[in-house]
Protein backbone atom coordinates (compact mmCIF):
# COMPACT_ATOMS: atom_id res chain seq x y z
CA UNK A 1 0.00 0.00 0.00
CA UNK A 2 1.41 3.28 -1.02
CA UNK A 3 2.30 5.89 1.79
CA UNK A 4 -0.32 8.60 2.78
CA UNK A 5 0.97 11.53 1.33
CA UNK A 6 1.67 14.69 3.40
CA UNK A 7 -0.48 18.29 3.28
CA UNK A 8 1.78 20.43 1.03
CA UNK A 9 3.98 23.34 2.42
CA UNK A 10 2.53 26.48 2.05
CA UNK A 11 3.48 28.49 -1.34
CA UNK A 12 4.98 27.18 -4.02
CA UNK A 13 3.10 26.09 -7.31
CA UNK A 14 5.75 22.93 -7.71
CA UNK A 15 5.53 21.72 -4.03
CA UNK A 16 1.81 21.74 -5.04
CA UNK A 17 2.22 19.98 -8.54
CA UNK A 18 4.16 17.27 -6.25
CA UNK A 19 1.56 16.82 -3.76
CA UNK A 20 -1.16 16.16 -6.61
CA UNK A 21 1.16 13.96 -8.20
CA UNK A 22 0.78 12.18 -5.30
CA UNK A 23 -2.44 11.60 -4.83
CA UNK A 24 -2.58 11.11 -8.85
CA UNK A 25 -0.33 7.53 -8.16
CA UNK A 26 -2.69 6.72 -5.13
CA UNK A 27 -5.97 6.39 -8.01
CA UNK A 28 -3.01 4.97 -10.41
CA UNK A 29 -1.85 2.53 -7.91
CA UNK A 30 -5.77 1.16 -7.15
CA UNK A 31 -6.48 1.53 -11.34
CA UNK A 32 -3.49 -0.71 -11.93
CA UNK A 33 -4.38 -3.57 -8.67
CA UNK A 34 -8.31 -3.65 -10.66
CA UNK A 35 -6.77 -3.95 -13.83
CA UNK A 36 -4.85 -7.15 -12.91
CA UNK A 37 -8.15 -8.91 -11.78
CA UNK A 38 -9.90 -7.51 -15.24
CA UNK A 39 -7.20 -9.21 -17.22
CA UNK A 40 -7.83 -12.57 -15.01
CA UNK A 41 -10.94 -12.24 -15.78
CA UNK A 42 -10.71 -11.42 -19.24
CA UNK A 43 -8.30 -14.29 -19.88
CA UNK A 44 -11.03 -16.97 -18.17
CA UNK A 45 -13.84 -15.83 -20.32
CA UNK A 46 -11.25 -16.58 -23.54
CA UNK A 47 -11.01 -19.76 -21.83
CA UNK A 48 -14.27 -20.81 -21.44
CA UNK A 49 -15.64 -18.95 -24.71
CA UNK A 50 -13.28 -21.61 -26.35
CA UNK A 51 -14.68 -24.68 -24.13
CA UNK A 52 -18.01 -24.03 -25.02
CA UNK A 53 -16.96 -24.15 -28.71
CA UNK A 54 -15.08 -27.42 -28.30
CA UNK A 55 -18.21 -28.79 -26.44
CA UNK A 56 -20.46 -27.98 -29.79
CA UNK A 57 -17.76 -29.05 -32.01
CA UNK A 58 -17.61 -32.97 -29.26
CA UNK A 59 -21.81 -32.77 -29.63
CA UNK A 60 -21.75 -32.17 -33.80
CA UNK A 61 -19.50 -35.31 -33.45
CA UNK A 62 -21.87 -37.57 -31.25
CA UNK A 63 -24.82 -36.58 -33.50
CA UNK A 64 -22.74 -37.83 -36.63
CA UNK A 65 -22.17 -40.96 -34.48
CA UNK A 66 -22.21 -44.08 -37.46
CA UNK A 67 -20.39 -47.10 -35.59
CA UNK A 68 -18.42 -48.40 -32.92
CA UNK A 69 -18.26 -47.64 -28.80
CA UNK A 70 -21.21 -45.84 -28.07
CA UNK A 71 -20.05 -45.67 -24.11
CA UNK A 72 -16.69 -43.88 -25.34
CA UNK A 73 -19.01 -41.00 -27.59
CA UNK A 74 -20.92 -40.53 -24.39
CA UNK A 75 -18.07 -40.50 -21.86
CA UNK A 76 -16.43 -37.46 -24.25
CA UNK A 77 -19.45 -35.79 -24.47
CA UNK A 78 -20.01 -35.92 -20.85
CA UNK A 79 -15.95 -34.62 -20.41
CA UNK A 80 -16.85 -31.87 -22.86
CA UNK A 81 -19.92 -30.39 -20.65
CA UNK A 82 -17.94 -31.13 -17.23
CA UNK A 83 -14.54 -28.99 -18.94
CA UNK A 84 -17.74 -26.24 -19.78
CA UNK A 85 -19.21 -26.23 -16.54
CA UNK A 86 -16.06 -26.02 -14.94
CA UNK A 87 -15.05 -23.21 -17.12
CA UNK A 88 -18.31 -21.31 -16.42
CA UNK A 89 -17.56 -21.28 -12.53
CA UNK A 90 -13.95 -19.97 -12.86
CA UNK A 91 -15.27 -17.04 -15.12
CA UNK A 92 -17.86 -16.29 -12.62
CA UNK A 93 -15.33 -16.44 -9.86
CA UNK A 94 -13.02 -14.18 -11.47
CA UNK A 95 -15.95 -11.79 -11.84
CA UNK A 96 -17.00 -11.96 -7.96
CA UNK A 97 -13.13 -11.21 -7.72
CA UNK A 98 -13.20 -8.17 -9.90
CA UNK A 99 -16.35 -7.06 -7.98
CA UNK A 100 -15.12 -7.34 -4.31
CA UNK A 101 -12.07 -5.64 -5.09
CA UNK A 102 -13.48 -2.63 -6.81
CA UNK A 103 -15.65 -2.10 -4.29
CA UNK A 104 -13.36 -1.87 -1.38
CA UNK A 105 -11.06 -0.15 -4.05
CA UNK A 106 -13.42 2.80 -4.76
CA UNK A 107 -14.49 3.11 -1.48
CA UNK A 108 -10.60 3.72 -0.10
CA UNK A 109 -9.98 5.77 -3.35
CA UNK A 110 -13.15 8.28 -2.49
CA UNK A 111 -12.35 8.76 1.40
CA UNK A 112 -8.57 9.44 0.04
CA UNK A 113 -10.03 12.05 -2.09
CA UNK A 114 -12.33 13.17 1.10
CA UNK A 115 -9.04 13.56 2.71
CA UNK A 116 -7.43 16.25 0.40
CA UNK A 117 -7.99 19.67 2.26
CA UNK A 118 -7.90 23.69 1.32
CA UNK A 119 -7.59 23.05 -2.25
CA UNK A 120 -10.77 22.89 -3.98
CA UNK A 121 -9.60 22.59 -7.78
CA UNK A 122 -7.21 19.32 -6.39
CA UNK A 123 -9.67 17.90 -5.56
CA UNK A 124 -12.20 18.35 -8.04
CA UNK A 125 -9.44 16.88 -10.26
CA UNK A 126 -9.06 14.04 -8.21
CA UNK A 127 -12.74 13.19 -8.20
CA UNK A 128 -12.73 13.60 -11.88
CA UNK A 129 -10.36 10.47 -12.08
CA UNK A 130 -11.96 8.79 -9.45
CA UNK A 131 -15.95 9.28 -11.49
CA UNK A 132 -14.13 8.26 -15.04
CA UNK A 133 -12.45 4.93 -13.55
CA UNK A 134 -15.57 4.01 -12.15
CA UNK A 135 -17.23 5.03 -14.99
CA UNK A 136 -16.03 2.43 -16.94
CA UNK A 137 -15.65 -0.32 -14.58
CA UNK A 138 -20.00 -0.38 -13.87
CA UNK A 139 -20.09 -0.32 -17.70
CA UNK A 140 -17.60 -2.95 -18.10
CA UNK A 141 -18.84 -5.02 -15.06
CA UNK A 142 -22.15 -4.97 -16.67
CA UNK A 143 -20.99 -6.69 -19.95
CA UNK A 144 -18.97 -8.93 -18.10
CA UNK A 145 -22.46 -9.98 -15.94
CA UNK A 146 -24.10 -10.26 -19.42
CA UNK A 147 -21.57 -13.02 -20.18
CA UNK A 148 -21.53 -14.68 -17.49
CA UNK A 149 -25.28 -15.41 -17.63
CA UNK A 150 -25.53 -16.09 -21.11
CA UNK A 151 -23.56 -19.43 -20.06
CA UNK A 152 -26.49 -20.54 -17.83
CA UNK A 153 -28.82 -21.23 -20.63
CA UNK A 154 -26.22 -23.13 -23.07
CA UNK A 155 -24.91 -25.23 -19.79
CA UNK A 156 -28.53 -26.78 -19.01
CA UNK A 157 -29.51 -27.41 -22.92
CA UNK A 158 -26.17 -29.23 -23.00
CA UNK A 159 -26.44 -30.76 -19.84
CA UNK A 160 -29.85 -31.67 -20.60
CA UNK A 161 -28.84 -33.63 -23.92
CA UNK A 162 -25.81 -35.12 -22.13
CA UNK A 163 -28.25 -36.82 -19.60
CA UNK A 164 -30.71 -37.78 -22.30
CA UNK A 165 -27.98 -39.87 -23.99
CA UNK A 166 -27.22 -41.49 -20.95
CA UNK A 167 -29.97 -42.40 -19.98
CA UNK A 168 -30.86 -43.82 -24.11
CA UNK A 169 -27.58 -45.32 -24.67
CA UNK A 170 -28.52 -46.13 -28.48
CA UNK A 171 -28.04 -45.35 -31.76
CA UNK A 172 -31.70 -44.20 -31.81
CA UNK A 173 -31.19 -41.82 -29.47
CA UNK A 174 -27.92 -40.21 -31.38
CA UNK A 175 -30.27 -39.79 -34.23
CA UNK A 176 -32.43 -38.09 -32.50
CA UNK A 177 -30.08 -35.74 -30.69
CA UNK A 178 -29.33 -34.82 -34.87
CA UNK A 179 -32.14 -32.64 -34.74
CA UNK A 180 -31.13 -30.37 -31.40
CA UNK A 181 -27.54 -29.59 -32.88
CA UNK A 182 -28.87 -26.23 -34.90
CA UNK A 183 -30.66 -25.18 -32.00
CA UNK A 184 -27.17 -25.65 -29.37
CA UNK A 185 -25.50 -24.14 -32.38
CA UNK A 186 -26.94 -21.12 -32.52
CA UNK A 187 -26.63 -20.77 -28.68
CA UNK A 188 -23.27 -21.51 -28.42
CA UNK A 189 -22.62 -18.61 -31.60
CA UNK A 190 -24.73 -16.02 -29.27
CA UNK A 191 -22.78 -17.11 -26.17
CA UNK A 192 -19.42 -16.48 -28.07
CA UNK A 193 -20.22 -13.28 -29.55
CA UNK A 194 -21.52 -11.89 -25.70
CA UNK A 195 -18.23 -13.25 -24.46
CA UNK A 196 -16.24 -11.59 -27.20
CA UNK A 197 -18.04 -7.93 -26.54
CA UNK A 198 -17.17 -8.68 -22.88
CA UNK A 199 -13.63 -9.72 -23.84
CA UNK A 200 -13.17 -6.46 -26.09
CA UNK A 201 -14.94 -4.16 -23.37
CA UNK A 202 -12.02 -5.68 -20.82
CA UNK A 203 -9.30 -4.80 -23.77
CA UNK A 204 -10.52 -1.11 -23.52
CA UNK A 205 -10.87 -0.81 -20.01
CA UNK A 206 -7.49 -2.10 -19.86
CA UNK A 207 -6.00 0.33 -22.69
CA UNK A 208 -8.21 3.32 -21.02
CA UNK A 209 -5.88 2.97 -18.09
CA UNK A 210 -2.76 2.67 -20.34
CA UNK A 211 -1.85 -1.07 -19.62
CA UNK A 212 -1.58 -3.59 -22.12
Amino acid sequence: RPRRARPPPRGGQTRRTAYYNAWEKFGYAKRERLVDDIRAARDQQDKAKQQFVSALEQFKAVTKFSGGDLEKAYDKLNAEYKRSEGQAEAVKDRIATVKNVAKALFAEWNEEIGQIKDDPSLQAQSRQLYDRTKSSYEQLIGRMDAAAGSMDPVLTKFRNRVLFLKANLNAQAIGSLSGMEAELSTDIDRLVKEMERSIAEADAFIAAQGRK
